[in-house]
């Protein structure tokens, strides 16, 4: 055998040994980064919701989705555990950096701010009304008019179809 016709077998098995090599690498690091897991750590899910970890068992993960709601995950269902500043940047929206804190409500307790006008002299949030812009109604007599040509075009066509039958004829056209 010559060793021209083995090279590309060789080949063959040399990519081969390569791409199965880099998938084990990315299992291995996978499977670390599922066991150093701990309850409190923040995770996401190959489908992309995000939770807290509330325990750990061999193969499966107890799951905080919100406040109250638990599930119970595979452990191999856990795409990335996140780190606390990035997992509260993603669910919370706080920026590590900033000076907001996690108990600090972001919506005012009443809705006071909401419904008081701007200022002193603007009655327009304190009067009840809104104004859309339309405040004229159209007159009885200009609607009339449209409704009566309306039956008159309606009369006209009937009174057509009428003379079409007593001429023989249903009113369509045959083509011939």
């Amino acid at each position: 055998m010559n060793i021209v016709t083995l090279l590309p077998f060789i080949v063959l098995i040399g990519a081969m040994f390569l791409m199965t090599r880099s998938a084990k690498n990315k299992q291995r690091a996978a499977a670390k980064m599922r066991n150093q897991m701990q309850p409190g750590s923040g995770v996401r899910t190959i489908g992309g919701m995000y939770a807290t970890v509330k325990e750990v068992h061999d193969d499966s993960v107890h799951l905080e989705i919100a406040p109250g709601v638990h599930a119970i995950y595979a452990k191999n269902s856990i795409g990335t555990v996140l780190d606390d500043a990035e997992y509260n940047r993603i669910v919370h929206g706080v920026d590590p950096d900033s000076d907001l804190k996690l108990d600090e409500p972001l919506v005012p307790n009443d809705a006071s701010s909401l419904t008081a006008a701007d200022e002193p002299g603007d009655e327009t949030a304190t009067d009840g009304k809104i104004d859309l812009g339309k405040s004229e109604t159209p007159a009885v007599d200009e609607a009339e008019p449209k409704v009566a040509e309306k039956d008159t075009e309606k009369d006209t066509a009937k009174d057509a179809k009428q003379d079409a039958k007593q001429d023989g004829k249903d009113g369509d056209t045959d083509a011939k």
